[in-house]
């Protein structure tokens, strides 16, 4: 249907624009938004700002994108037309990257923002030895994209750039998984030895090798260190020995009862609503869409007529303002659905907690009870949206 659009688009361009410099611009305009719309519908994981502008009587286009597909076919679409323009669009990454164009997070927590400035919003964050594409690059800031595909900036501190063979090298090496809510990476096989960095839950890196004890590990910019055996798991063992189901959803997101409330964070140093149910997932073997307003476009829904009937332990609940005839719905908020008997779902609101939608229960919400938007079922569900890293594995 969009590509029927853009070729009506264009063939209304062709008939009206003939030496109307104005009407082809703003034509131009119009294939190019019905171009962003197929391609890059969501900024947070598409990067396309093209623009048409003139300037004496000359057409200009400026801009970036990540999508050479989407630019591939705005320019067919300007051969079409028979429309010279002077180009000047970005396909990222370019060479502003050089062949460092891959980068692993070198910290136990990356904060990484809206924009490349300290001062920005924290947009999400990412665990130490996550792999990331680099896009870009603007004073010591780095457009990064996250496995969930989350496209924001990072501080040149909290990555180690890599070329292509080196990161493949990284995502295929054995690897420990951190599997305590905190923790150090200490410099010799004793805890009372110094401290290289803290760790957190989810944290991965290198296995060197071990005793009865240690992991002998590396970090993605060559320092070494070691890490408790009690405290983490060969990463590909983890994976193996994974059986998603609801009561370890429960165990994982119990876990992290109490972390503290951070908007953006991802992490046991500070989790918003829904970095709380992607860390409760990712913990269990999947990767799901970054924010509340994603998750709620993945899996099965369930509970469509909003009772709290047919809920399973495990389901993502969604909270936030109906639909009406002038607006769309908007989700503003997510937690889990535990499914015992006080009708108790965990999430993260000023911190991790359960709350309950029975109105007899001490924790009663009445806030998001009045709020509640529906639900969806990942557990069991195939979706391009939740990413299986046992499958992966395979």
């Amino acid at each position: 249907m969009k590509l029927v659009k853009i070729c009506l688009l264009i063939a209304s361009i062709i008939f009206i624009s003939c030496n109307n410099n104005s009407l082809l611009i703003s034509g131009l305009k119009g294939v190019n938004e019905g171009i962003k719309e197929q391609y890059a519908p969501d900024k947070r994981t598409a990067i396309y700002t093209i623009d048409f502008n003139s300037l004496d009587g000359k057409i200009f286009i400026e801009g970036e994108t990540d999508s050479k597909e989407a630019y591939l076919k705005l320019i067919d679409s300007l051969k079409i037309l028979d429309v010279e323009v002077i180009n000047k669009v970005r396909i990222l990454p370019d060479t502003v990257l050089g062949n460092k164009m891959f980068a692993v997070a070198r910290n136990s927590v990356i904060n990484i923002r809206s924009e490349p400035k300290h001062s920005a919003e924290l947009g999400t964050q990412g665990l130490l030895g996550m792999p990331l594409k680099v896009l870009d690059k603007q004073g010591d800031f780095y457009r990064i994209q996250t496995p969930d595909r989350y496209i924001s900036w990072v501080d040149k501190g909290g990555i180690y750039r890599m070329n292509k063979g080196e990161y493949d090298n990284w995502n295929t090496s054995k690897k420990v998984l951190f599997t305590q809510n905190f923790g150090y990476v200490y410099s010799k096989r004793n805890s009372n030895s110094n401290i290289v960095s803290d760790i957190t839950l989810g944290g991965i890196l290198k296995y060197l090798s071990e005793d009865a004890s240690f992991y002998e590990v590396k970090y993605p910019d060559n320092r070494t260190g070691f890490i408790k055996k009690s405290e983490s798991i060969i990463y590909d063992q983890w994976l193996q020995k994974l059986q998603p189901s609801k009561e370890k959803i429960e165990t994982i997101a119990k876990k992290m009862d109490g972390f503290p409330y951070l908007w953006g964070g991802t992490s046991s140093k500070g989790i918003d609503c829904s970095g709380f149910t992607k860390m409760v997932y990712l913990m269990n073997g999947f990767v799901i869409p970054r924010d509340a307003s994603q998750q709620v476009n993945a899996g099965k829904s369930v509970d469509k007529n909003l009772t709290f009937e047919g809920l399973e332990k495990g389901d993502l609940l969604f909270f936030g303002t109906k639909a009406t005839e002038k607006k769309k719905q908007r989700v503003v908020h997510v937690g889990i659905w535990l499914g015992n008997n006080k009708m108790e779902f965990i999430h993260a609101s000023g911190n991790v907690h359960l709350s309950s939608m029975d109105a007899a229960q001490p924790n009663y919400d009445e806030m998001n009870k009045n709020r509640y938007l529906g639900s969806k079922r990942y557990l069991g569900v195939k979706d391009i949206h939740i990413l299986d890293l046992k499958e992966e594995y395979k």
